[in-house]
């Protein structure tokens, strides 16, 4: 082969650019073929990224289908680090608006080149001087933030989110999954250098809303009432729960201390604690109601026997247990309403370890009563084995057992009921794209007879009659009861407090056919101490609140100089009121014990004083004539006012009046009324 002729070299640069040729083909087949899934995500990572927004929370309502929770349109501001030209002068001018270091903000802006948060879900008034500072490459994004129209109103059971809107609390955080819905995500596209080169955003699926069992005015009346109850007494928390005994739905659950859910950062852990399900303590002689049911039960004893008390003193394994009284001979009937230490020590003797044990278990307490609300305390009782001699006779008086106050409530409206345990609960049903989904609730459980359940009832009719609880009882209603007086164990030397006590107060009406089931809980009360002293008369104003508005009828004759006003119906929640103020020592304008904020005239609203404000340092309110409430409230938290919203509906009233030149951060008050409300009164007189 003549490797000089033309021919020849022609077929050997042929065959090299084949072979070259077949090579780079086999490669990009490769890198096409097998590598192509690899190469796709190494760009995507390098030229996008998803930045997740917020998503559209679920609203919660209370069992009227008012708004508790919901979700609204905010700015958040980002920047775009590439596009800043002086990273240090931006991050100290927005520290400036934003309160935080200048270092920080050049941190975050260093970390990236093509996207960063500088600050989330900022208030209308921030974003203004953001936006007037007209900074290269600082831009906005919308995002859902979660408020609270009734601020610190339930939030115990409502709950609260983080800054990413997830659940911490409450039924924010229990049923967090169904309400968060689908976060949105807005995509950025760079370039080999990380510079912005476009963005695209997707939104996300609303989530599902609640409707809950709470009443938003029994919520009112029972945390206005408690917060007076703690003012009087000077007690260092509380609690009250107002239960339908006949179904365990929770209609009003009451907290102190209280926190906003729109600021829970600025709360201690401690207030944000639902102490109605969280909190322990012994209950004393509430406990009472059922060593002696568990005894009329077994037919160990009725309320006719009589029972020697002893004077007051009774010996148990070499322990001499005192009473608060020295009572001699009382029958079964008169130990409940008297409240006999003794007494109930001899029933609870005489009924056994075993089958006291048993009858406690039945009643729920030492285990959970599987309500709908995270954090939920099994409570405490010792297993039967660990008892110890004294057991009895301690636990029969309601000491050496822990129990929660929605175990011992749950337990009582048993007794209301006839005798079956229904589980408490809170959640009514879920609403997912206009369909509503009742939550099934499992079948109640039977404790005590019917014969037994009456039999308690008259019982405890006597204790507010003639006993304990005279302070409970109710203008027009029978009311069934019993007080509750526990010492705290010291934690220093681990023995009974002479000075700390658990004040508690329990009871049902009308007795024969209990509407709501109501306790009343504080804790380490100052001066005045028992339960029938301090706990009976909250459980008093509440109950003569709640049957009203319930529209319970009465059952009992009328004092005449509250007849008419028996006729007046609850008062409706004035949204957004502040109960801090009887916490402070402050007591109601009328002095009456059932003295509540007054409802918004039906004129004209009453202009506020005039104010006067420097030019451009002030808001005009904006006229809400006919908006409805979730209207009303973007617009004041778009242009930085606080809303306090008053009924449902559409707007008929504000204060201050439209025009008005307010400062930014004012409470402006809006009444809202159902359509028929918004007829002018000369319409309806003619129809």
């Amino acid at each position: 082969m003549d490797w000089r002729s033309p021919r020849v070299r022609l077929l050997l640069v042929a065959a090299v650019a084949t072979l070259w040729m077949g090579a780079a083909l086999i490669r990009l087949a490769y890198l096409q073929l097998v590598c192509y899934s690899d190469y796709y995500a190494r760009a995507q990572r390098q030229q996008q990224r998803l930045v997740e927004i917020s998503p559209k929370r679920g609203a919660i309502y209370d069992r009227n289908h008012r708004e508790l929770a919901m979700s609204i349109s905010v700015e958040s501001c980002f920047a775009v680090p590439v596009e800043i030209a002086d990273p240090e002068m931006a991050a100290r001018l927005l520290a400036r608006v934003l309160g935080t270091s200048a270092e920080e903000i050049e941190t975050r802006l260093s970390s990236s080149k093509s996207f960063v948060w500088i600050a989330r879900k900022l208030p209308p008034e921030k974003v203004e001087r953001i936006q007037a500072l007209n900074l290269a490459g600082i831009y906005f994004q919308k995002e859902n933030k979660r408020f609270y129209p009734m601020r610190e109103l339930a939030a115990h059971v409502v709950g609260h989110v983080d800054i990413d809107e997830k659940g911490q609390g409450g039924i924010e955080h229990a049923l967090d999954e169904q309400i968060r819905g689908k976060p949105g995500r807005m995509m950025i596209l760079t370039d080999a250098r990380r510079r912005w080169i476009d963005s695209s955003e997707s939104p996300g699926d609303a989530g599902s809303s609640v409707i809950l069992s709470l009443d938003e005015n029994i919520q009112f009346i029972a945390e206005k009432e408690l917060a007076r109850g703690i003012a009087e007494t000077r007690a260092i928390a509380g609690t009250v729960v107002v239960q339908n005994p006949n179904s365990g739905e929770l209609l009003a659950v009451a907290n102190w201390p209280r926190f906003n859910p729109n600021s829970p950062g600025e709360s201690s852990a401690e207030s944000r604690m639902n102490r109605a399900i969280g909190a322990l303590y012994e209950p004393g002689s509430t406990f009472k109601l059922f060593t002696l049911s568990s005894a009329i039960e077994e037919g160990i004893t009725n309320p006719d026997e009589v029972i020697d008390c002893q004077m007051g003193a009774i010996y148990i394994a070499g322990h001499r247990i005192r009473d608060h009284k020295p009572f001699g001979l009382l029958s079964v009937a008169q130990i409940l309403a008297k409240s006999s230490d003794v007494g109930a020590i001899k029933v609870g003797l005489r009924l056994g370890a075993p089958k006291l044990y048993e009858y406690i278990r039945n009643f729920g307490f030492g285990s959970t009563t599987g309500i709908d609300l995270p954090g939920e305390n099994h409570g405490f009782l010792r297993r039967l084995d660990n008892w110890t001699p004294v057991s009895v006779g301690s636990i029969s008086m309601g000491q050496e057992i822990g129990v929660t106050p929605a175990q011992l409530i749950t337990a009582v409206s048993a007794i209301a009921n006839g005798g079956l345990l229904y589980r408490p609960h809170v959640v009514l049903e879920t609403i997912r794209n206009g369909q509503a989904s009742p939550t099934a609730q499992p079948e109640p459980r039977r404790v005590i007879s019917q014969q037994t359940a009456a039999t308690m009832r008259w019982m405890m009719e006597g204790v507010v009659l003639g006993g304990t609880g005279t302070r409970a009882r109710l203008d027009g209603y029978s009311v069934a009861g019993k007080t509750g007086t526990a010492q705290k164990l010291d934690p220093a030397t681990g023995r009974y407090s002479a000075t700390q006590y658990i004040a508690s107060f329990v009871g049902f009406a009308p007795v024969n056919s209990p509407a709501v089931t109501i306790l009343v809980v504080l804790d380490s009360a100052v001066g005045p101490h028992q339960g029938g002293e301090v706990a009976a008369p909250i459980f008093k104003r509440i109950a003569e609140q709640v049957l009203p508005h319930l529209n319970v009828p009465h059952d009992q004759p009328l004092p005449p100089t509250r007849t008419l006003l028996a006729k007046k119906k609850a008062p409706q929640v004035p949204a957004g009121d502040d109960l801090s103020d009887l916490a402070a020592g402050q007591s109601d304008a009328s002095g009456t014990e059932n003295a509540s904020p007054p409802p918004a005239p039906t004129g004209a609203a009453v202009s506020p004083p005039t104010v006067e404000l420097a030019e451009g340092a002030g808001v005009a309110v904006p006229n809400f004539s006919g908006k409805p409430v979730r209207a009303v409230t973007e617009e004041c938290l778009h242009l930085g006012l606080t809303p306090v919203l008053v009924g449902t509906g559409l707007a008929l009233e504000q204060v201050p009046e439209a025009g008005t030149l307010v400062r930014r951060g004012s409470r402006v008050t809006i009444r809202f009324a159902r359509a028929a409300a918004l007829v002018p009164a000369a319409s309806r007189q003619r129809k």
